[in-house]
């Protein structure tokens, strides 16, 4: 099941923007009204939200996109009218794309199961780890000093967790004024792990989990999370899910949230309203 999804999201949006293409194509050589239009529709819809994802630094999304899925329906719904109530090849392509395709990315890859029975749960203790930092292997244990927000993220290659990271660089002086440490961890490679450092004006503390082994100490591995192909780029295959939590000084848990929606995450006024609750500052 982790390999069809990681195979899954690749072929999703290279469907939408072929069909696109092709639908675009189609439409310009029969000239207006054309079914194909609506295949257009159905398939520019998931295009535009995966550019608008891409290219805009945005941390989270609405959980069922009901815009996206609304362009598909009535994209094939208007193929269906334009083709004289047939269901040729641009109502199906619209179908296939814009409802099908985008029912499985909202409903199925986006989602994580809930853990049974998670390590990470307010009051417990952190179990340990290590992780790395600046080559040089550091227990959990020695990190544990002050209050600390950890963010386990995927890598460079998802946009939102990199827009999430940046958004927490903004919040980094209030959070600071705290005493609070933030550790920003994920199994990347170092060299793309310093890249996005360099991009955030705040000594946040990037930190690399070698062969995933705290995300699975900590029950938030991945398997297969990567979408396929992008291992040629060094990326491992496997990845946490994106989990945020907050530990005390000693390292008691005070908050933590595993995401059960990659595109759904806290935002960072709840971080602060835990440190208020526990009078953190």
């Amino acid at each position: 099941m982790p390999m069809l999804k990681s195979l899954y999201v690749s072929t999703y949006i290279t469907a939408a923007l072929s069909g696109l293409v092709a639908a675009l194509l189609m439409t310009m050589r029969r000239g207006l009204p054309s079914p194909w239009l609506g295949a257009a529709l159905a398939c520019a819809a998931p295009v535009a939200f995966f550019a608008t994802v891409f290219t805009l630094p945005i941390a989270r999304t609405s959980p069922n996109l009901h815009a996206v899925l609304g362009a598909g329906i009535v994209g094939t719904l208007l193929s269906v009218v334009l083709d004289g109530g047939r269901l040729g090849a641009p109502t199906l392509l619209a179908a296939t794309v814009g409802i099908g395709g985008t029912l499985l990315y909202v409903y199925w890859y986006s989602r994580f199961a809930v853990p049974a029975d998670s390590v990470l749960r307010a009051g417990a203790a952190l179990p340990p780890f290590a992780l790395v930092e600046d080559g040089r292997e550091i227990p959990s244990r020695d990190l544990l000093a002050k209050p600390a927000l950890w963010i386990f993220y995927r890598g460079n290659w998802c946009p939102l967790c990199v827009a999430q990271v940046r958004e927490i660089s903004a919040q980094y002086r209030e959070l600071a004024r705290r005493g609070v440490e933030v550790f920003l961890v994920s199994p990347q490679p170092e060299a793309n792990t310093a890249a996005l450092a360099a991009k955030c004006d705040a000594p946040m503390r990037f930190m690399t989990d070698r062969g995933n082994r705290a995300a699975t100490a900590l029950g938030i591995l991945e398997k297969a999370g990567v979408p396929a192909g992008m291992q040629v780029l060094g990326y491992d295959s496997d990845v946490p899910r994106p989990t945020v939590f907050i530990t005390a000084k000693g390292g008691t848990i005070l908050y933590c949230d595993l995401s059960e929606n990659y595109r759904v995450r806290p935002e960072p006024a709840q971080y602060f309203a835990v440190l208020d609750r526990f009078a953190i500052a």
